[in-house]
């Protein structure tokens, strides 16, 4: 709770990790003081910013000495986040992360070509011919998180979505459920899963193909986690292949192909 937080604060702390909108409300009722901060950092820079934190984020960098270290870190770099760096950074060293360097050795990738009308029985299929322990399922939007997560439930699987419309407090349930294993199945925007940490994730699927290719790899990077093996599906339509194409030229490991056999009684192939 907020209280506990500030009984923290008044002991003296050396680090303090928060979201925008709580580390502004500890400052305005005076628990929290920045003055003597000699690093910031600012994670899922990009995402953030998408979601509108912009005022939050140079609210609390004005709370802080002009002559501290600042670190920033996002997944993309565009416009945006180049205003934040130039605006705030004096010099800034830029360390970029080849996709080479992420892990993907213990990550089995695959992905299947779909009509768009049938990615949600394909989906089925999937869960119901393979062991999953517990997965991510990305869409896009929030409209497409809730309605695939209320069509798996209403045919008895577990599921909960999980997208930025949800309050903190919604959040913390689900992804707690998530964590301890009440929920096997967690539909989810990027927005809503940047920031998860959660480990024992055994699949990845893709309902929707991101449009840049960080964007697949911060997806797939919920598995296949401290050693562990992972699989990551994506399910690809026609009108989303040339997205798909440009994430496959990016990475050097190998996605393969599955035959999707939509036909009735044609199962789909176990491959993980």
């Amino acid at each position: 709770s907020i209280q506990r937080q500030i009984h923290a604060l008044a002991n003296g702390v050396h680090i303090v990790v928060g979201t925008p909108g709580r580390l502004i409300d500890l400052l305005r009722r005076g628990a929290l003081n920045l003055y003597s901060a000699k690093t910031v950092v600012l994670d899922e820079a990009d995402r953030m910013l998408d979601m509108g934190f912009i005022e939050d984020i140079e609210y609390i960098l004005a709370k802080t000495p002009r002559d501290r270290q600042t670190a920033l870190f996002s997944a993309t770099i565009d416009n945006t986040v180049m205003k934040v760096c130039n605006r705030y950074m004096r010099n800034p060293e830029k360390i970029l992360v080849s996709k080479d360097e992420i892990a993907l050795t213990q990550m089995k990738q695959f992905y299947m070509l779909v009509n768009p009308h049938g990615k949600f029985e394909t989906l089925c299929k999937i869960l119901e011919e393979n062991h999953i322990g517990r997965a991510i399922i990305f869409c896009k939007t929030r409209r497409g998180t809730s309605a695939i997560t209320e069509k798996l439930r209403r045919k008895g699987y577990n599921a909960q979505a999980l997208h930025a419309g949800f309050t903190q407090a919604q959040r913390d349930r689900v992804t707690n459920n998530f964590r301890e294993g009440k929920l096997k199945l967690l539909v989810a925007t990027d927005v809503a899963a940047r920031g998860l940490d959660i480990e024992g994730i055994t699949h990845i699927i893709n309902f929707d193909v991101p449009l840049e290719a960080p964007v697949y790899f911060h997806r797939i990077g919920r598995t296949a986690r401290m050693g562990n093996e992972g699989t990551a599906i994506t399910l690809v339509s026609h009108g989303e292949l040339s997205y798909f194409n440009n994430i496959k030229a990016l990475t050097k490991t190998t996605i393969d192909e599955i035959a999707n056999q939509q036909q009735e009684d044609s199962p789909i192939v176990s491959f993980f």
